[in-house]
């Protein structure tokens, strides 16, 4: 047993992951995980990033500019460093690539290079985690279902093994904690 056995594919566990969730397809689920993933794409952060600007400048109570801060900065550390840095080095294979198109339900426009770790699970990560500190339970709830949905919905739709997706998550959550570590010891905005 290799050492990218136990530590990517768990043994076989990834991969029977991956099929499991990318197995099962209906046409209205198909859809909503398509429009999940693509909402999940980290070229949408000036959207997001606009959102949450107004957001905090509107009701500044409800989300602290400090989160939106800690937002911007971790995406500029995970989704344009980190995240490319870590496919390249690494250089794993979409699923596509190593179980063949016939097995794998591609949904969209396949993504065909390096899969680990998952950018877009780590950047709906990222925005939860960088935004949930102050505000509403709701609203905690609302970006906690929609980071777990990009998630599932990177599996889903073909592009990732769940081990991407994990690492991703792990990855946003981490520099999200240290952003605000860091952020926490400089100056008050």
């Amino acid at each position: 047993m290799s050492p990218h056995d136990i530590w990517y594919d768990w043994s076989g566990l990834n991969t029977q992951c991956f099929l499991l969730i990318n197995g099962y397809h209906a046409p209205a689920l198909d859809a909503l995980m398509l429009g999940i993933t693509n909402l999940g794409h980290p070229a949408l952060y000036p959207f997001y990033l606009a959102v949450a600007l107004v957001w905090s400048h509107a009701r500044p109570a409800s989300l602290p500019l400090r989160n939106v801060a800690i937002f911007a900065l971790s995406y500029v550390l995970v989704s344009m460093l980190l995240v490319p840095a870590l496919k390249s080095g690494f250089d794993f294979p979409r699923p596509a690539q190593v179980l063949g198109n016939a097995a794998v339900n591609l949904l969209g426009t396949p993504d065909t290079q390096q899969s680990f770790p998952s950018g877009h699970a780590a950047f709906a990560v990222l925005l939860a985690v960088a935004l949930i500190p102050g505000i509403t339970r709701a609203a905690q709830a609302s970006l906690v279902t929609f980071a777990l949905l990009v998630c599932v919905s990177r599996i889903w739709v073909g592009a990732h093994y769940p081990a991407d997706v994990l690492a991703g998550s792990l990855l946003a959550m981490t520099v999200v904690t240290l952003t605000r570590l860091v952020i926490r010891k400089g100056p008050k905005i």
